[in-house]
């Protein structure tokens, strides 16, 4: 009686241990793991009854089409999950978010478009990560963020396009990393890809079959092979206009300053306004051919030849004016800092405003000037001196029609 008595308690005692669902069959490795065999099983779903001591679960080859959030929730401690071979093509957000254990995922060889990517950050301690031969468009540039220990990463034979820049950065323990068999747009926006395959350390399977579908001209190249020339980042140069002949004139000071900008495809010019009281933010030109200007940013004059017009310049408009030159490749800014002052002697104003403005005290600038790469400073100085009455040589008193003095308070280097 005694011996059995024990060995009922004894199966009392590991019967949740060694819970397993019939499909399956389970052991205990050498290492202590506990392995939940169920690949082959012609399963349509993740098996209910497994024991929440399972650290390594096998289900490849089934049928499983879906994951929900609560798929894997009685298998915490799993650290590795093969998913391979199967029919999924939904995974919902939270499917694998609490499975902070895991080590290896594999999902290949399914039916994936889109996954849920921030389930990845709880995952800091995945190490292999299989996501080939799906059917992946996209990708987030943050989806492997938080994977500091992933060493191995597929995401062969999907239906990527394109990758966005620094997708591979913040991966310090990749070596292995497979992307061909991917129909990749060679664009500029994947110029990126070429350099960092050029500098990186990690080994990329099959490099040369990582190959253009488009445009057609590089058609069957590989992305390593792009031309230099095709994809130049941009550069961007600002400069400051005070003559406005032959330009519509408005009463008071206008200010108008000019990006010019250089690269390869031809980037887009945007600015960004800064002041005391808001920030402002003009993609692209808001004054038409026929020109109307968007009622929401009439005071800031953007033409589609870079530049920027701010009729009756005043106090309000003090602040940081930022260019950006935007293409495929990346992006370039320039700023300047403007300031305005009045005064009859404007040499003054600059000495009070900025001692290490008297060198170039007086010193005015004309249409189309560089501002001043010698100098040191990065601000600008409107010095606007208020226009006087004068009498006319009839000895009639008329206004002088003046649009101020602007003087560069500091030299600055504006161009990248």
């Amino acid at each position: 009686m005694r011996p059995l008595l024990c060995c009922l308690v004894l199966a009392a005692l590991l019967g949740p241990c060694l819970a397993c669902p019939s499909p399956c069959s389970c052991s205990t490795k050498k290492n202590g793991r506990l392995l939940a065999e169920c690949a082959y099983k012609d399963l349509q779903e993740v098996p209910k009854g497994l024991s929440s001591n399972v650290t390594i679960l096998t289900l490849s080859a089934n049928r499983i089409g879906w994951l929900g959030q609560g798929s894997f929730a009685e298998v915490p401690e799993v650290q590795s999950l093969w998913l391979g071979y199967n029919q999924i093509g939904v995974v919902e957000p939270g499917a694998f978010a609490l499975l902070v254990h895991l080590k290896n995922l594999d999902l290949s060889h399914n039916k994936i478009a889109d996954f849920p990517w921030q389930d990845l950050r709880n995952l800091s301690g995945l190490q292999i990560l299989k996501m080939n031969n799906n059917r992946l468009a996209g990708l987030s540039r943050d989806a492997f963020r938080s994977l500091k220990d992933l060493r191995s990463l597929w995401l062969n034979d999907n239906e990527l396009t394109t990758l966005a820049e620094g997708t591979f950065d913040n991966l310090p323990s990749l070596s292995q990393l497979q992307i061909f068999n991917n129909p990749f747009n060679c664009s500029c926006k994947v110029f990126w890809l070429k350099k960092w395959t050029e500098r990186t350390s990690v080994s990329i399977t099959k490099g040369g079959s990582t190959l253009c579908a488009a445009p057609a001209r590089l058609k069957g190249r590989a992305v390593t092979d792009i031309p230099d020339h095709h994809c130049v980042a941009p550069s961007v140069q600002l400069t400051y206009l005070s003559n406005l002949d032959n330009t519509v004139m408005y009463d008071g000071l206008t200010l108008t300053l000019h990006c010019s900008v250089a690269g390869s495809p031809p980037p887009e010019i945007r600015w960004k306004i800064q002041t005391a009281s808001r920030r402002i933010e003009i993609n692209g030109p808001n004054v038409a051919r026929d020109g109307n200007v968007k009622q929401s940013q009439e005071h800031f004059l953007v033409f589609k030849n870079g530049t920027m017009a701010i009729p009756n310049f005043s106090k309000e408009d003090e602040g940081t004016y930022t260019c950006l030159a935007v293409n495929d490749v990346g992006t370039r800014d320039v700023s300047v800092n403007v300031a305005l002052a009045g005064s009859e002697n404007p040499a003054e104003d600059l000495l009070r405003d900025d001692p290490q403005a008297g060198h170039l005290g007086g010193r005015s600038c004309y249409k189309g000037d560089e501002m001043d790469p010698s100098g040191a400073g990065e601000k600008l100085v409107i010095v606007y001196h208020m226009p006087r009455e004068s009498k006319s040589g009839a000895g009639g008193a008329l206004p002088q029609v003046h649009l101020g003095t602007l003087l560069l308070a500091l030299g600055i280097v504006l161009c990248w």
